[in-house]
């Protein structure tokens, strides 16, 4: 017997080393995969992250968010959880006619597209996401989603299966956002920290197995690594990088930074990306929080015209609407239709510039 239990030993240790050298050689055949694709001619776009998650009790029919607008004081414009207050009032993100007039301002600023907050199945983010793709067909824009988190348990199969529930059930409207006609979704940070780059790797080549024709991630992480991993990469906010810098300061990092976020993805055939960001205020929902002064719109001009000169495939807005950190270009009580008018003039500047630092076509 003693025998019998040391030869099942072994026999187990031999399985348990020839499954690690079989997971890794699929890693390794997966990371070579992916190291193979690469992207030449993507057209010129300028994208805003899009936040459908504003909850007003007095609208009939509308959303139940946790997210609600509070202490609201019409008469003195403000709202003790956002830094400004919306031209439309405190409004519900489930509202169609808000929807619509958000596409028809975004259509007008140059905007060509949104990068929807999504918290998986049955969320209001995704209950709200066929009035949002309705509405942008019609202002002819593009939509994709922004994963926020993986659900349990954090894997690569788990964030696979949502990533697959969302490409069935809405990928092949016609507002959804392609490169190379294949379907877009863009990964937040906070679910590559909750599985890591091997498990985005996993998840990634599991959803390609079962997506017809393939889907293009982009990730939130501006290193090679990621570039190797994802379609193509790109950071939602730098505010952390511009808080308490001078305008003379946030240029000069902006000119040095964003060439080489447009670099690392270029060296892997991958999108680039470059998030530009009006302004940053949180400090009514967080403490101490962050702010990063709007300097009457000229930290937003600035950044822009960086971001034009260092030649990326795309430029991110941050953000459309994010009321509660203050990064919104939507128009305000405060600002008006400042920020529409200033990336409309940007964006019509960055469109009409051909492309110069192509990465070698797919093959």
């Amino acid at each position: 017997m003693k025998n019998f239990a040391i030869r099942a030993s072994l026999g187990l240790i031999v399985l348990a080393s020839f499954a690690s050298r079989a997971a890794a050689q699929g890693d390794s055949e997966a990371a070579a995969q992916r190291a193979a694709i690469r992207y030449g001619k993507v057209p010129r776009k300028v994208l805003a992250f899009y936040y459908p998650w504003y909850h007003n009790p007095a609208v009939p029919g509308g959303s139940k968010l946790r997210m609600s607008w509070e202490n609201v004081d019409e008469k003195a414009k403000s709202i003790s959880n956002s830094a400004h207050y919306p031209a439309l009032g405190p409004y519900d993100s489930h509202d169609p006619k808000l929807i619509a007039q958000h596409a028809a301002w975004s259509k007008k600023a140059g905007v060509d597209g949104w990068i929807v907050s999504w918290w998986g199945k049955g969320h209001e983010t995704d209950r709200v996401m066929d009035r949002i793709l309705d509405a942008c067909r019609k202002a002819a824009l593009d939509v994709t989603i922004y994963y926020e988190t993986v659900p349990a348990p954090r894997n690569g199969q788990s964030a696979a299966k949502d990533l697959l529930y969302v490409l069935d059930r809405y990928a092949k409207h016609p507002a959804w956002l392609r490169v190379d006609q294949k379907p877009v979704l863009f990964i937040y940070g906070r679910t590559i920290g909750e599985i890591g780059l091997p498990g985005w790797l996993e998840a990634i080549t599991e959803v390609n197995r079962q997506y017809p024709g393939r889907a293009v991630f982009l990730g939130d992480q501006l290193r090679a690594p990621a570039a190797r991993v994802f379609d193509g990469i790109h950071t939602y906010n730098p505010v952390g990088t511009l808080s308490g810098k001078t305008l003379e300061q946030a240029r000069a990092w902006a000119k040095k930074t964003y060439p080489g976020w447009v670099k690392t993805a270029d060296a892997q055939g991958r999108i680039s990306t470059i998030t530009v960001i009006p302004g940053y205020d949180d400090t009514k929902i967080r403490k101490p929080g962050l702010r990063a002064d709007r300097m009457d719109g000229e930290l937003y001009r600035a950044e822009w015209e960086e971001a034009i000169a260092a030649d990326p495939h795309w430029v991110l807005v941050t953000s459309w609407n994010e009321w509660y950190e203050g990064s919104e270009i939507e128009p305000s009580a405060e600002y008006g239709e400042k920020y529409l008018k200033m990336t409309a003039e940007c964006a019509a500047r960055f469109k009409s510039k051909p492309r110069t630092a192509l990465a070698k076509p797919r093959s």
